[in-house]
């Protein structure tokens, strides 16, 4: 019986039990002298879940630890003397036929690891059945514990509201545990990193050259990470706010105050459909139509050193793609501005757009300022769009014809293949991340003391 099928008698089994005990209820609640202290469905719901949620966790488990009862069960076997001394032969061995025992391979390429498939089936076969007979029992006896406690007097509605804070809680807990895991992986590779180069050199150092230090030709001088820094700023920040911010807020203007609801209707679901395409085709359209065009450009203005990869294109095509963000966010800030602000400053004889200007985006900053930092954010983090059209090289430099490149994608480029994770090559991916979560969680800071002053003169 496979994982799937259990699984749904497990979770029949609980629908069963609900339907019992909200039954029990429903007769304790018609025949009764006694009030009941919660609902019938409160009833159902506290045996349901004792029926399932004991089982599961049992199953769970289970699936942990039967492959090791099962691979012991094999080892056990007189067979087995037959298996080579070699660890490293013997698991091969073993892992090729427990694959074709379940499934997941159809031949084997070593002829002894055949011989051990009816013995890996038998004990799989073994194992599971006993899995489920367990998981079975273990079902029916607390469900059976849980049947036992309907009363009228029993406090189904607080056990079982109480269980689903807890799995709120639970819920809510994984975001903070996870932040904190990402910062303490961050915080301990970096700390590695640095204990091999200097954080001076790294923070201020003008040469990022990370192939010389894995080739040994000394690692000092090698990670100056400022024009990853510069590169990062000058496309995501720079370039790219320079298209997205302007057309954002105008496309968001329009819409609210001037586009008949017609039009609406149909524009704004038009333009949040740009945040829907996948990263890559804006890369090719970066690349083999922006770049092209951008580099012809150039030429004809006199700048002969252009690049077929630059700043520029990567950075307009990047504006382009992240304009929904910031026009969605303003569109509800400025759509949840009351419309008696809007209707007194008309009154007093202001115009549209004074009132655009003067009210309405004071009053909507904090969440036009959200809706800018979601894109600078969604900017910076760009990976595809700058490989494709940026290029690689880790140039210093202001020219937006240039090449240059960005900390994410030096980080993808420090990860990609085989590394070994004890290089400075490979441990520089992790204190480019932790710069730029510093960096990140600096601006958010900024920018969330800037939107309080603000949203304190207008409330």
């Amino acid at each position: 019986m496979n994982g799937a099928a259990i699984l749904l008698l497990v979770i029949g089994l609980g629908v069963i039990a609900w339907v019992s005990a909200r039954a029990k209820a429903v007769r304790l609640r018609s025949g009764g002298t006694r009030r009941l202290h919660s609902l019938p469905n409160y009833h159902g719901w506290y045996v349901a879940l004792w029926t399932t949620l004991p089982a599961l966790l049992f199953l769970t488990v289970w699936s942990n630890v039967s492959p090791g009862l099962v691979t012991q069960a094999v080892l056990d076997n007189p067979a087995a003397t037959e298996l080579p001394e070699d660890a490293f032969s013997r698991g091969a061995i073993l892992s090729e036929a427990r694959n074709i025992a379940m499934g997941e391979q159809a031949n084997a390429f070593n002829p002894l690891a055949q011989k051990f498939v009816p013995l890996y089936e038998e004990a799989q076969s073994r194992y599971s059945s006993a899995g489920v007979f367990l998981a079975l029992m273990l079902a029916f006896a607390s469900g059976a514990y849980a049947f036992t406690r309907v009363r009228p007097d029993f406090r189904a509605r607080t056990r079982v509201e109480r269980l689903v804070m807890l799995s709120l809680l639970l819920a809510s807990l994984i975001a903070i545990v996870t932040t904190v895991g990402i910062v303490a992986s961050l915080l301990f590779e970096s700390a590695r990193f640095f204990s091999m180069v200097s954080p001076i050199n790294f923070l201020f150092g003008a040469n990022w050259s990370p192939q010389s230090a894995a080739m040994g030709f000394g690692h000092e001088n090698a990670f100056g990470a400022i024009p990853l820094f510069w590169g990062t700023i000058f496309i995501g920040a720079i370039i790219a706010m320079i298209v997205a911010i302007p057309l954002g807020l105008m496309s968001a203007i329009y819409l609210t105050q001037y586009a008949r609801p017609q039009v609406r209707k149909w524009m704004k679901p038009i333009l949040e459909t740009l945040a829907g395409v996948p990263t890559v085709v804006y890369g090719y359209f970066a690349a083999l139509t922006m770049a092209p065009a951008l580099r012809d450009l150039a030429v004809a203005i006199g700048i002969s050193n252009a690049s077929s990869e630059s700043a520029l294109a990567a950075g307009l095509v990047m504006g382009v793609m992240i304009i929904p963000f910031v026009s969605s966010m303003a569109d509800d800030s400025i759509a949840a501005v009351p419309q008696s602000m809007r209707d007194g400053s008309l009154a007093m004889g202001a115009t549209t757009s004074e009132t655009i200007k003067r009210v309405l985006i004071p009053a909507a900053l904090p969440g036009v300022v959200g809706g800018v930092l979601l894109a600078v954010s969604r900017a910076i983090g760009e990976t595809m769009i700058v490989v494709m059209a940026a290029g690689l090289a880790a140039n210093l430099t202001a020219n937006p014809f240039a090449s240059v490149t960005t900390v994410t994608t030096q980080i993808v480029q420090l990860l990609t293949g085989d590394q070994e994770f004890d290089s400075p090559k490979t441990l520089a991916a992790f204190a480019l991340g932790l710069v730029l979560f510093a960096v990140t969680l600096l601006l958010n800071i900024v920018a969330l003391r800037v939107v309080k002053k603000y949203r304190e003169a207008y409330d």
